[in-house]
């Protein structure tokens, strides 16, 4: 059994065990639900990993990181679910949909709150180390969803400003969710910089991932609604990269899919998908993703431990760039 099997098993697990009050019924069955959703679980189980890598004396020391990590993280997807109006989560009804938006808003602060309640039961020698690296990247993770609602109101995004806004909205807590793990372990400063920056990268590369599979992934596996950022004109990198590109009468047939309100969604995703294809955005987009996984990898490279000892995060990687879900 793999390192990452047993740290899935052991987070189920401590997710299982989670105690939430019955009352009210309202904040504490919406988080129970969420939870229950499942998902891959990455952050977590990159806490995990990091404090494995960096030699913890007890992996279980990294539950209660691995917790905060995890609560933030569907506390965050609650709120983005409400401000994207997204129908789905996981494949499943999102919270605000299944509820309402006044109930996952309210239930999304309580379990932020309990995110906060699990880095309490950490020792308390790490604690303050900790809630600096975790107020930093929760802050920033506001900042990006911030910039990905202020592209909705902007005419046109850079692809630098959109790589920015990723790493803040997504990044951050791949990166934060390693170096957490490296602090309960006493790795040095130096190699926290670097899995960091190994995390960070990753990030980056795995979200432009999923730029691509929310047009090309596969609707039986997704999980979310197919080409809904098409549908909503989300300015994805796939998007940007287009826009930057368009040449004479494709121009005005993009701008008439962006604005005409009469076009059926099924029109509008064929006909802008046409559009990537002609200009070759999809394997643009492609090759931007490999460079920051590149990226990525050469910062785990630097990690000052052996190599064999890295192959379950580079396994990891490998399978988060490889993956059609």
């Amino acid at each position: 059994m793999s390192k990452i099997t047993i740290y899935q098993n052991l987070l189920t697990e401590a997710v299982a065990k989670s105690s939430f009050p019955r009352f009210p019924e309202n904040i504490y069955d919406p988080i129970r639900y969420m939870l229950s959703l499942g998902g891959k679980r990455i952050r977590p189980i990159l806490t995990y990993l990091s404090a494995d890598l960096f030699g913890t004396n007890d992996i279980n020391n990294a539950t209660p990181v691995a917790l905060a990590i995890e609560y933030f993280h569907n506390f965050s997807l609650v709120h983005d679910d409400i401000m994207d109006n997204a129908p789905l989560r996981r494949g499943k009804q999102a919270v605000h949909k299944k509820w309402n938006e006044n109930i996952a808003i309210l239930s999304g602060d309580a379990l932020l709150v309990k995110a906060y309640e699990q880095l309490a039961f950490v020792k308390a020698e790490y604690i303050p180390e900790l809630l600096r690296i975790f107020n930093k990247l929760a802050i920033e993770v506001c900042e990006g969803q911030q910039y990905d609602m202020d592209f909705e109101a902007i005419d046109s995004v850079t692809q630098h400003q959109y790589i920015e806004m990723i790493r803040l909205k997504t990044s951050v807590l791949l990166g934060g969710a390693l170096e957490m793990g490296a602090i309960i372990a006493n790795a040095t400063l130096m190699d926290r910089g670097h899995i960091y920056n190994f995390g960070v990268n990753l990030g980056i590369a795995f979200q432009l991932q999923d730029d691509i599979l929310d047009v090309y992934g596969d609707p039986s596996t997704f999980g979310k609604q197919i080409a809904g950022d098409i549908i909503a004109n989300k300015k994805t990198i796939l998007h940007i990269l287009l826009k930057s590109k368009l040449e004479n009468d494709d121009v005005q047939e993009f701008e008439f899919l962006s604005t005409d309100k009469r076009i059926t969604s099924d029109d509008k995703i064929t006909r802008m998908k046409n559009l990537y294809q002609k200009y070759h955005v999809v394997q643009e987009a492609s090759d931007l993703k490999e460079k920051y996984t590149h990226s990525a990898y050469e910062s785990l490279q630097k990690v000052a431990v052996g190599e064999y000892q890295k192959k379950e995060l580079y396994s990891l990687a490998d399978n988060l760039m490889r993956r059609t879900q």
